[in-house]
């Protein structure tokens, strides 16, 4: 913003400078003050002026020269022209954004450090960071801070916040009937790029998305145990496992590494990030391997025959089951008016993972989170356990206070143990898939705890007071959450398993 001098030999406060402090609402946007402070201050250095000497050649006082350089003023463009003259150099060069040098780099630090929420919270008394202190003195303080700023964000993911950005999350998948038109795009950009025609995705189409993105395909034996792979960013390197779970999609570990490069993805700032990042990631992953286009086209046949069926979307596309569910919530509501709940549940009967806008009650706790809940044993999510046949699908429809709702479920397993995914519809919808004639039924009262949570009166009668069970305690619930920017990983085995593999002619970052 241009504003104009205030009359010459005035060294009252002027319009050239800016009323408030810098940080402040009247702060000029885009404008680094601390940094463009210090790069006067060091351009004044190398001339050998004076403070007095340059606010002499501006016509200001030295005080609003010295709140310029310790960034606690911005001047404005008619103001900084000024400057930039006297000092023999140009307006640009005192507007780039980097430190003129490193004890510049780090004083900047510290300053922005205790203008920031730690020292306010802990109610520490701010310095002047001038000349006097020593390196090593700042260095300490900053790594201090630092590491105090790292506790407070991982503080910040105990069990309540994940729940809050969980619920938060999911509400935000209702809006949108868990359909993201912007992956959809990307998946067929990616698609069409590699002359994918249609139909299964192969393990080679994959392996050419990547070399069409710039990666190369690694796999090796020692990739750290907290990591499903790692990417190198640096040189264009994708890490994954020599030895794949039966479990898992061998082509599903690719997809992911560079769908988070495909969706602009940057260091998650905190859980709530972590969890959206992981959403989309999950989502342009299914998008490619079912196809919209071809997907929808099969989709929609069965809804027309009225055969709809995930275990035929699972085999036409060859993927799992679990990837064919989540991949038909995307398009059940936004393309094919159904209205429609997943869940993925654990042998034990805690919720993995859910998402519902057919207006099913899922349980849920005070903070409206429904992962980590326990799910009525009438649910057929739950029942499906007890089926001896488990090679083939298991339909049930289940009376609820809510409703009547049909599922069709099947358990998967994994090294964590059996869980079940199930797909449900409400009663008025049933009539699209194959299965609706199942006579399997159940009734759940719940949240009544009558229902499935108190133990029958009879039992209860004969056994309470007299029985003392040893819970097989997940360890994860002794931890608020895993800790680190990437919840669980380490990051110094992967900066290890980077540091080896890397090719040996790998630029080093300076």
């Amino acid at each position: 913003m241009v504003t104009v001098d205030r009359p010459a030999h005035s060294t009252a406060p002027s319009a050239d400078l800016l009323a408030g402090p810098a940080g402040s609402p009247d702060t000029e946007a885009g404008i680094d003050a601390l940094t463009l402070g210090r790069r006067v201050r060091d351009r004044r250095h190398r001339l050998g002026l004076t403070l007095d000497t340059l606010a002499a050649a501006v016509d200001r006082a030295p005080s609003q020269i010295s709140m310029i350089e310790n960034g606690k003023r911005e001047p404005r463009l008619s103001m900084l022209r000024l400057i930039a003259a006297a000092l023999d150099t140009t307006v640009d060069e005192l507007l780039r954004t980097d430190a003129p040098s490193p004890r510049a780099a780090l004083e900047i630090a510290v300053e922005r450090a205790q203008r920031g929420p730690v020292f306010t919270a802990l109610g520490l008394p701010r310095f002047r960071v001038g000349p006097g202190q020593p390196d090593e003195t700042l260095q300490t303080i900053l790594t201090l801070h630092n590491e105090i700023e790292r506790l407070h964000r991982e503080r910040a993911a105990t069990p309540e916040e994940a729940r809050r950005a969980n619920a938060q999350l999911r509400a935000e998948m209702r809006a949108r009937d868990n359909y993201f038109p912007e992956l959809e795009a990307q998946a067929l950009e990616l698609l069409t790029a590699v002359g994918h025609s249609g139909g299964p995705v192969s393990h080679q189409v994959v392996a050419d998305m990547a070399a069409h993105l710039g990666f190369t395909l690694h796999y090796v034996g020692d990739l750290p145990h907290s990591t499903r792979s790692v990417t190198d960013k640096r040189n264009g390197r994708i890490y994954l496992p020599t030895e794949q779970a039966a479990s898992r999609d061998s082509r599903s570990p690719i997809l992911q590494a560079f769908a988070s490069y495909l969706c602009g993805h940057a260091e998650p700032g905190n859980y709530a990030d972590f969890l959206r990042q992981r959403v989309e990631t999950n989502y342009l992953t299914a998008a490619i391997l079912l196809p919209e286009t071809d997907t929808l086209r099969m989709l929609s046949d069965a809804k027309a025959a009225r055969r709809i069926s995930l275990e035929d979307l699972r085999d036409a596309f060859s993927v799992s089951y679990e990837t064919a569910a989540h991949r038909f919530t995307n398009l059940a509501t936004a393309r094919l008016d159904i209205p429609v709940h997943f869940m993925k549940v654990h042998e034990s009967g805690t919720i993995i993972k859910a998402y519902e806008n057919d207006d099913v009650q899922f349980p849920s706790d005070a903070l409206g989170a429904v992962e980590g809940s326990t799910v009525c044993r009438s649910w057929t999510a739950r029942t499906v356990f007890d089926v001896p046949d488990r090679f083939s699908p298991w339909y049930q429809y289940t009376d609820t206070p809510a409703g009547t709702f049909w599922c069709t479920s099947r358990i998967e397993k994994a090294k964590e143990g059996d869980y079940s995914v199930s797909v449900g519809v409400p009663f008025a919808h049933v009539n699209w898939f194959r299965g609706r004639e199942t006579a399997n039924r159940a009734v759940s009262r719940c949240p009544d705890e009558s229902c499935c949570r108190r133990a029958p009166d009879e039992l209860s009668g004969r056994w309470e007071g007299q029985s003392w069970p040893v819970a097989r305690t997940p360890t994860s619930l002794l931890a608020a959450l895993p800790t680190g920017t990437f919840p669980g990983v380490d990051p110094t085995e992967v900066y290890q398993f980077l540091e080896a593999h890397a090719p040996t002619d790998s630029p080093h970052p300076t």
